[in-house]
């Protein structure tokens, strides 16, 4: 497994990517149109690359992309899932089935981090909600939980 830039060519790859991690249990049906029709979903992926999106693609060693992790700039006038501030990247990220638990997951996690500090954000947020096994990745990454609604939970993690 390797790592790569994420780029505006990754847009169908993150859109799978952002329908797995809204569909992380049996429970949820999100289809892709509905993802994409759904601006406070789609703004996740829609217009993927602007000047201050960054991301990762991790690929097998054949090419094949299993995970992704990229953090998006929204505004207060277009905000995501549990919006924080203007400038705080949101991130979203997600290992395809079958290549979880492997330490994908973990690579991407490092990786965003660590390019997130290089473009000097102060934090990074994402939400999860509960019973999602990858707040376990999270809270070991030093993100908090910061805010609650409903069954999920913004957490943050401050890179200062």
């Amino acid at each position: 497994m390797h790592l790569r830039t994420a780029t505006a060519a990754d847009f169908s790859f993150l859109t799978d990517v952002l329908l797995q991690a809204f569909n992380w249990s049996e429970d949820q049906t999100l289809t892709r149109e509905q993802i994409l029709q759904t601006p406070e979903i789609s703004h996740y992926v829609v217009d993927w690359q602007s000047e201050v999106d960054f991301g990762f693609v991790a690929e097998t060693d054949h090419g094949e992309p299993i995970g992704a992790a990229w953090a998006r700039l929204l505004s207060e006038d277009d905000p995501g899932y549990r919006f924080v501030s203007s400038t705080t990247p949101e991130l979203t990220m997600g290992v395809l089935p079958g290549n979880r638990g492997s330490g994908v997951g973990t690579a991407l996690m490092t990786a965003i981090i660590e390019q997130a500090k290089k473009l000097d954000f102060t934090a990074l947020s994402l939400s999860v909600e509960d019973q999602n096994p990858a707040v376990h990745l999270y809270e070991r990454a030093g993100f908090s939980r910061v805010d609650r609604a409903g069954n999920s939970d913004t957490m943050l993690l401050h890179l200062a």
